[in-house]
């Protein structure tokens, strides 16, 4: 089953850029903007490895047809080098995808299909997940999210310099996530404005991971100096609004070949100097920059590092009109025309304000007699309260003939008891229970009952539900350690989600690990109770309380939430506090 949801698509155009230290003198950038003529077919020699054959033709497809009797082909984005790329619409899912298309002989089809499913791989929500990547007899294609919501790096460059707060975060979180890429062994190698891409919450996320470049036969002897370097030339344009090199590309102008490379507050006034150097140290990879001898940066982990060694930059605050234009812009009965400033007529007299209602000779008289009516209800208050807490203490000094007393003798025990009120048990440990070996978040099981109802754990999204069986899992859950054998009788859980619908179940268990099969995981387990909400709390409650040290929460059922800073839309849920009371 997988577990990504799909919202965008990786695509190529031909902007005419070169790559950075990648071994390719010609390749085509991603983009929609400036993408080939569709009709195109010629293939471009730059395009393929030294001594590659000639690509054969591309399939001849057009709008409407079906690969694999599942996806249809909507609109041709690229044509290119014997590749087209399309925006499609996956009919079993109704969700809109982008889909690669080459052909099966193609002589980078292998190294596509294994560069696709590399990247599937990683599962990081940094990047633009590839949701399907397949050979068939003829076609080799490879699926991937579409963003409708998202805006390419592009497009944002083209309305100038980035403030200082974005280009923080753009660098922040790009040389983030090209760290963790290349800790698992991918590089990007094609990393251009095109290929970076802003949601609508601030999130950056990255297409075309390791599939761009095997889509153009591109390589290079040190990928994570190409990668860091192209974060370099991102960080750059965001800074000045110019490409870092003499041609032009993605839209922007380059740099006058006399003057050579810049730092980019010498190049643009007001650039913030932290960041200027911090782009001239992945830029400048054969020495120190001249402004503080600071070296290199030559991965991308050492410029995530670098990044996060800065102050932070905050976001500017935002800006209010004064109280005086304010009133310049609002007030119509002055005469001015808006917007203007000239006077377009003879100017009224305003009328006099009429007075408060309180400041009249009734308003005033009307405010003495409320406050001595308050002052009197007040005392009546006070004595009544006194009245009834003496005669309350005398009634407890008198015996009640009503009353028996129980005497125990011989240590007996008194026959009579009342239930015990509800104590909180403190949780002392806790660890995610994955019994299929798929974890959701296991390093964020203590977030759950620490108090602190802003972090919380969370599970991955799919693309069926709200019920997970049959078609994903058997359920996923978070075991807890009470220290000691505790009655159990309810429990509280504060949601992340909400909506239709949410079910969890408690059961006791021997062990933070618990054993059980993937088929059914909690068959043997003894059930302390179970609920279901549509809202973001759950309570609850057993028959009666039942004893164990350790308690097993389980989660069979998740609501459809959209995208957010975390994952993108699907079924899924999060869990930010867990209380238990016995």
């Amino acid at each position: 089953m997988a577990e990504r949801s799909t919202a965008a698509v990786d695509v190529a155009d031909n902007s005419g850029d070169e790559p950075l230290t990648a071994k390719a003198e010609k390749a085509a950038t991603d983009g929609v903007e400036q993408a080939q003529d569709p009709t195109d077919t010629s293939a471009e020699d730059g395009d393929r490895a030294p001594g590659e054959p000639p690509a054969p033709a591309a399939p001849e497809l057009h709008s409407g047809y079906k690969i694999a009797r599942r996806y249809r082909l909507e609109e041709c984005v690229t044509r290119l080098d014997g590749f087209s790329s399309w925006r499609a619409v996956d009919e079993k899912l109704r969700r809109a995808v982008g889909v690669h298309v080459l052909p099966a002989r193609h002589p980078r089809a292998r190294s596509v299909l294994a560069a696709a499913r590399s990247s599937a791989l990683l599962g990081d929500p940094r990047f633009v997940q590839v949701l399907d990547a397949v050979e068939d007899s003829e076609l080799v294609y490879v699926v991937h999210e579409w963003l409708p919501d998202a805006t390419e790096l592009t497009n944002l460059l083209a309305a100038g310099p980035m403030e200082a707060h974005d280009a923080y975060q753009l660098v922040s979180q790009v040389s983030q996530a090209m760290a963790a890429a290349h800790r698992e062994g991918l590089a990007h190698l094609r990393l251009t404005p095109g290929a970076v891409l802003r949601s609508s919450t601030g999130q950056y996320r990255i297409r075309g991971l390791a599939v761009n470049a095997a889509l153009r036969g591109i390589s290079a002897e040190r990928p994570q100096r190409t990668d860091t370097e192209a974060i370099g030339a991102l960080l750059y344009a965001a800074l000045t609004q110019r490409w870092p090199y003499e041609n032009d590309a993605h839209g922007l102008s380059g740099l006058p070949k006399t003057i050579g490379l810049l730092p980019p507050d010498q190049v643009r006034a007001g650039v913030h100097r932290g960041l200027s150097e911090i782009a001239m140290r992945a830029l400048v990879n054969d020495g120190a920059t001249a402004s503080r001898q600071e070296q290199p940066c030559t991965t991308p982990d050492e410029l995530a590092k670098a990044v996060a060694a800065m102050p932070r930059i905050r976001p500017p605050e935002p800006e209010f009109p004064t109280a005086a234009e304010y009133q310049q812009g609002t007030t119509y009965q002055q005469g001015f025309s808006r917007g203007t400033g000239h006077h377009s007529g003879p100017v009224a007299p305003l009328p006099p304000l009429p007075p408060p209602p309180l400041q009249t000779r009734t308003g005033k008289a009307l405010k003495w007699v409320v406050s001595a009516l308050l002052i009197a209800a007040l005392g009546l208050g006070s004595w009544q309260i006194a009245d009834k807490l003496l005669g309350r203490q005398d009634a407890a000094d008198e015996p009640n003939p009503s009353q028996s007393t129980t005497t125990t003798t011989g240590g007996g025990e008194e026959d009579d008891k009342k239930p015990g009120v509800p104590v909180p048990l403190k949780v002392q440990d806790a660890q995610e229970y994955a019994p299929d070996g798929v974890a959701q978040k296991p390093e964020d099981v203590a977030d759950t009952y620490d108090g602190d109802q802003e972090s919380h754990w969370r599970t991955k999204y799919y693309v069926d539900g709200p019920e997970f069986a049959p078609t994903v899992k058997r359920g996923v859950g978070i075991v807890y350690d009470l220290g000691a054998e505790k009655d159990v009788s309810t429990a509280t859980l504060a949601l992340r989600y909400g909506g239709d619908h949410t079910t969890v179940a408690l059961y006791a268990t021997d062990s933070l690990s618990p054993g059980g099969s993937s088929g059914d995981p909690v068959g043997s387990l003894k059930q302390i109770a179970k609920g279901t909400t549509s809202g973001t709390t759950l309570d609850l409650k057993a028959e009666k309380p039942v004893k164990s040290r350790y308690v097993l929460m389980w989660i069979t059922a998740m609501p459809y939430s959209g995208q957010d800073g975390y994952s993108s839309p699907g079924y899924k849920q999060g869990v930010a506090d867990v209380r238990f009371t016995g």
